[in-house]
């Protein structure tokens, strides 16, 4: 049978039936105790429906390999062994959430993100803040990596040394384990990371490479000499050229170059080896098992490499995220996929699919939403988002302000150029305004990465600093407070109703500002610690006070939150990007069961106006009200939105 053959669907989907009824004897074999109960039966269904995928993926990935069919059985053992490890309550919420496999697209749903050491310490601590975020409504927590890394040099945790240790800072597994269980009690959902496209080189499979162990050796891509790595680097960039130039590192102790894309103690898995496939599908379950319910797929675009190539996004990135997915649903359906992918949006939205990324960050969103608070010109943003922010169903954004990297202007210069946009100057003017370079700006940011030679580099800093309240906070100005918060308010608004999940950096909601300290040596040079500040409880004791901007801030918040949580329209994702007519007011409708409202959000700090001809030709009623402010609006008269006004038209159902 000819290779085209023996790889068209036909085949595969006999192949796979094949060689489960050939494998499951011998499963069962080996997990005899447990074959006949109900839990074996679920299990079973759902690896009979799921297997042929798994399988299909894995073949593409290692069917060439000799021991084929020897990997396939041992990662289908490791599956198992990870499933009969789950504990009962997990196995229930599998249940539950393969009833409703929408449920991230619950209106309910409102993320919260940041680092455990800085918002309370360590676990236990955080175990005393629950009630807190379940006054702002959390509903979803992504905590920072939390497990062992290196002392020193470690990425933000990102260089992992371990993925079932907790970094003794912030306390045991055994504290974890009592972490987890109580989120749910509180109906959060906890998000980790899964670092997968590399590990720290204080890994135990690194260290065991070092030690000139062959197997593990092989887990990772290491030459001999400079042939290979030079013709790799012919076509691939370097992401943080300013360490070090290219995406290699030379360790003298085993004369080896080892492929290290990120920093040169993070080393890059070899998912060519099926070996690395197995062991990383068993640290996955064991997140799964301690109770994570959303998993971030960490660099999703760098984890496979071919020669000739940028060695980014390549066709089997996919497919292994497939691999993966297929597993999760069989042995942990309760659990989701977030990828995080800042890549051009064109290649974002290819992750996002039920049977890879369920969720997916959206920078396309948050660089653009930046890029319009700075030009006070929606078309950019509406062109954009116009052509790519569908999704496939059951699959949705995660949409957010900052997070705990840079800022990055990740928008397409096609679609600049289709609006007579020079991306590349754009690009310039944004990076000057949010560094404070250029005249007038009212944000407070810092450059990260910066190349004096091309003007390219990202921003750092809080969402309150770049949007202006740390300038007029250091002026005494009152105007300029009331547009700082409302510019706040405004950013906070779009990723609540637009649809998908909203994800709030902690701290955003009492306008923390950007922290200038470099006191300790090894934040020095990452000017990312500025928006990485000690959270304030201090200040969040202010938040009922309507006269702080705290008050005003964290009010402003809790009241989007419960506008998207009281109204159907926010259900799920619906979403209809229109043309106000007035390039400052972005819009979109939103519409689900029966409900539509149309959202208006101005980006000027000048009162804009929307014609009473637009508002017909939109569809709207005579009056509609508007339920962010309350106030009743007639469609026949000319709307008025004040500087940086926020408006939830409800529409009608």
């Amino acid at each position: 049978m000819s290779r085209p053959e023996r790889t068209s669907a036909a085949w595969l989907q006999r192949e796979s039936k094949l060689t489960l009824s050939r494998l499951m004897p011998r499963l069962k074999s080996r997990f005899s105790s447990v074959t006949g109960t109900p839990e074996w039966a679920a299990f079973n269904e759902r690896l009979d429906r799921r297997f042929g995928v798994l399988f299909e993926a894995l073949h593409e990935l290692y069917g060439s390999h000799y021991d084929f069919f020897y990997h396939l059985e041992t990662i289908l053992d490791t599956m198992t062994e990870m499933w009969l490890e789950r504990s009962d309550d997990l196995k229930a919420l599998d249940a539950t959430r393969e009833s409703d496999p929408q449920w991230f697209q619950s209106r309910r749903m409102f993320g919260a993100t940041g680092y455990v050491d800085l918002f309370t310490g360590d676990l236990s601590g955080l175990r005393t803040k629950l009630p807190y975020l379940s006054e702002m409504g959390i509903t979803y927590l992504h905590l920072m990596p939390l497990f062992r890394s290196p002392d020193g040099d470690n990425d933000g945790g990102y260089a992992i040394s371990s993925y079932r240790e907790v970094d003794p800072e912030l306390g045991t597994m055994e504290e974890f384990a009592k972490l987890t269980p109580e989120l749910r009690r509180y109906g959060i959902s906890l998000c980790l990371d899964f670092v997968f496209n590399h590990t720290s080189d204080e890994h135990e499979w690194a260290r065991n490479a070092l030690a000139g162990d062959p197997d593990y050796q092989a887990y990772y891509r290491m030459y001999p000499n400079r042939t290979m790595p030079d013709s790799f680097e012919r076509t691939i960039r370097s992401v943080f050229p300013d360490e070090h130039p290219g995406c290699f590192t030379y360790r003298n102790r085993i004369r080896k170059w080892v492929w290290t894309t990120f920093h040169n103690y993070q080393w890059d898995l070899n998912y060519e080896n099926p070996a690395v496939f197995n062991a990383m599908a068993g640290e996955m379950l064991f997140l799964a098992n301690v109770g994570v319910e959303v998993l971030r797929l960490d660099a999703v675009a760098f984890i496979w490499k071919r020669q000739g190539t940028n060695c980014e996004n390549l066709p089997e990135a996919h497919t292994v995220i497939r691999a993966f997915n297929a597993l999760v649903q069989i042995a942990a359906p309760a659990m989701v996929f977030k990828s995080e992918a800042i890549v051009h949006p064109d290649d974002v939205v290819k992750y996002i699919d039920p049977d890879e990324c369920q969720l997916s960050y959206n920078p396309m969103l948050m660089a653009l939403l930046w890029s319009t608070l700075a030009s006070r010109d929606v078309r950019l943003l509406r062109h954009a988002l116009e052509k790519r922010f569908a999704l496939p169903a059951d699959t949705a954004w995660v949409n957010y302000i900052r997070g705990h990297d840079d800022i990055g202007w990740v928008f397409s210069d096609d679609d600049a150029a289709e609006l007579g946009i020079d991306a590349h100057g754009h690009r310039r003017f944004l990076n000057d305004f949010y560094t404070a370079r250029f005249k007038d700006s009212f944000a407070h940011g810092r450059p990260f990465q910066e190349n004096p030679e091309t003007g390219d580099m990202r921003v750092s800093g809080t969402a309150a600093s770049l949007c202006g309240l740390e300038k007029a906070l250091a002026e005494g100005d009152e105007d300029e407070l009331e547009l700082a918060i409302r510019r706040i308010l405004l950013l906070h608004g779009v990723i609540m109703t637009i649809g998908g999940v909203p994800l709030l950096y902690l701290g955003d909601e009492i306008g923390t500002l950007n922290d200038y300290d470099e006191s300790d040596p090894e934040r020095i040079g990452d000017s990312r610690w500025i928006h990485r500040p000690v959270f304030d409880w201090e200040a969040a004791e202010k938040r009922h006070d309507q006269e702080t901007p705290q008050g005003r801030i964290f009010a402003g918040l809790l009241r989007l939150a419960q506008i998207r949580q009281q109204n159907l329209a926010f259900t799920r994702a619906d979403t209809e990007i229109v043309d106000t007519g007035n390039n400052a007011v972005f819009g979109y409708f939103r519409q689900q069961e029966g409900q539509s409202v149309l959202v208006l959000a101005n980006f000027s700090e000048r009162e804009q106006t929307m014609s009473a001809r637009r508002l017909r030709l939109l569809g709207l009623r005579k009056t509609v009200t508007d339920i962010a402010s309350g106030r009743i609006i007639i469609a026949q008269q000319e709307l008025s939105l004040e500087p940086y006004q926020f408006a939830v038209l409800l529409a009608g159902r």
